[in-house]
Order: structure tokens, then sequence, then C-alpha cells
């Protein structure tokens, strides 16, 4: 008898009347809003405008959100061009089936985009909403907790994972909760770009490359323990080797880039402080006209009080004559 386990949902969607309510879908939708919400935090203060992050999200969420379906279409093809699969079904990305690396690539572009149009630079806008990304995908992963996927080898260990579903291969039992090791990993590189970048002041970039390093250094061992179908080459599943050349990608450019252009950006948005004066000066002009409304008031009081005084000596006057 198993006295513990991490139970699977016995469903990854509710309907609400006609409307479907995916889990695999809420997990995204909040993680896109986490990450804007703390890159939005950290580009203030950078010295950042409100809104700037909001805005470059439409472009890069959209582009990310292209890339890593199909990343995943593309190296698992077999799923939905083989015999006896409807191709159709790569459009289906509610039931899951993202690839970061197709998300994290596509969405630079995005973003990209994104930052040319406000006159930014994408290093800049990146080491900002790293840490965001970072629980994103933490939240994300727990989409595929909803759809029984993405588990590891069987253990009896007592946080495993109990899969009930044998829809798509899937064998009944208990497995590795590997959706759960990659949140919780994803939730410490946020954690260490946050530190880093607060003791080292790091900038053009390097947080974002430190966010990168971090997590292939954990989806690499992660990888390991997963038993779904996946290409290999030489004996070693696809996404290791793109964990490994991206690791060292990512390496490469943070110690170049420390070396040609050390310490941080003083400027990440060209005209936030001029408009940022403009503002307050708006709000002191608007202080000072109340100042001189309230002068003028009481100017106009103390002559009234003034003339009313001059009045009654004049009836005092005339009285005594």
């Amino acid at each position: 008898m198993e006295l513990a386990y991490i139970p699977s949902p016995s469903r990854g969607v509710i309907h609400l009347g006609p409307i479907p309510l995916r889990g695999y879908a809420f997990c995204i939708i909040i993680g896109v809003f986490v990450a804007v919400w703390l890159g939005n935090k950290r580009w203030l203060a950078r010295g950042g405008r409100v809104g700037t992050v909001a805005d470059i999200a439409v472009w890069a969420v959209p582009f990310g959100l292209l890339g890593g379906r199909l990343y995943h279409v593309i190296t698992d093809y077999e799923l939905y061009f083989s015999e006896g699969r409807d191709w159709v079904d790569s459009f289906k990305i509610w039931e899951g089936g993202l690839g970061i690396w197709g998300a994290i690539a596509l969405g630079a572009v995005g973003a990209w985009i994104g930052c040319r149009r406000r006159g930014i630079a994408l290093p800049a806008y990146a080491d900002a909403i790293a840490p965001g990304i970072a629980l994103a995908q933490a939240i994300g992963r727990w989409g595929n907790w909803f759809n029984q996927e993405l588990y590891g080898k069987p253990t009896d260990l007592p946080w495993a994972l109990h899969i009930t579903s044998s829809t798509d291969g899937r064998v009944p039992g208990y497995y590795h909760p590997t959706f759960l090791y990659e949140s919780l990993w994803c939730v410490g590189v946020a954690l260490l770009v946050i530190w880093a970048d607060r003791r080292f002041k790091l900038g053009h970039g390097r947080a974002f490359a430190l966010y990168v390093a971090a997590y292939c250094t954990g989806r690499g061992w992660i990888e390991y323990m997963r038993i779904d179908d996946a290409h290999h080459i030489l004996g070693v599943r696809l996404n290791v080797w793109t964990a490994i050349v991206v690791f060292v990608l990512a390496v490469t450019y943070f110690v170049l880039s420390a070396k040609k252009r050390p310490g941080r950006e003083e400027v990440v948005e060209p005209g936030a402080d001029a408009a940022d004066g403009e503002a307050e000066g708006a709000e002191k002009s608007d202080t000072d006209k109340k100042a001189e409304a309230e002068a003028d008031s009481d100017s106009d009081s103390g002559e009234s009080e003034t003339g009313s005084r001059e009045t009654a000596d004049e009836a005092g006057s005339a009285k005594k004559t």
C-alpha cells in the first residue's frame, strides 16, 4: 500500500457551459502575468518607464508561443505527421507541447522588435525580464501535471507522481515528478539571478545569460530522468544536447560581455528621465497655481476686511459729528 504520493488531477479541463477552461492554458497565462509584473518592477528600478515591459511583451509573448510550438512539432514531428496521426493536432497548443528553446529564441525576436520600436537596447530589457521568465517556467510546468505528462522513471519515493491515465501509451503507476523538479529548479534560478544582479550589478544582458546557463544546468540532469519518447543523438536525448550547446553559448556571452562592456547601463530607456521631469514639472505647476489662488483669496479677504473697518470708522465719525 502506497502511504504517500502526489495525485494527478482526474482531468485537465473544466467546462463552464460551452467554454473549456484548461489547466495547461491557465498555467501559461498566470506565468506570463507574473513575468510581466516582476519585469516591470525591475525595469522601473533600473530607471525605465511604467508600461514599457508590458508593451514589449505584446510582441514577445506571441512570438514565444509560436516558437515553442514550432520547436515541439519539429522535434516530435512523428506525433503529428506519421501514419495514423492527424496533422491538425499540431495546432492544438492547449493539449501541451511547448519547447522552451524555441519559445526563448523566437520570443527574443519579438522582444527585439518591441525594443526597436521604443528605442531600447534588447540586453537591458532581457536583464529586467530574466527572473520573471524563470518564474513563468516554474508556473507553466504545472500545466504538465494537469495533462499527466513529462514524468520520470518509476519510483517508490513518498513524493512519487501517481499517473492514472492510459492514453497515448501511458502506463499507470508511480513516477518521478520531473515537472515538479524543474518547477522548483526554476524558482531557484529566479532567486539566483535576482541575488547576483543586486550583488554584482549585472548589465548588458549578463543577468539573462546567467538565467540561461543556470536553467540549462538543471534541465540537463532532469532530462535524463524523463522516460517520454524523444530523439537521441549518440545515445543522448536531443534536449540534453540542446541544453549543453545553449549553456556554452550563454557562458561565452557572459564572459565576453563582462570584458567588453563591464558594469551596468546608466540609461535603459532614453527619454525616461525627461518624461519624469516633465511630469514633476506639471505637478509643481499645479501646486503653484493652487498656492497663487489661495494667496489671491487671502488678499481679497484682507481687502474686504480693511474696507469694512474703514466703513465702520466713517459711520462712527458721522455719529459723533
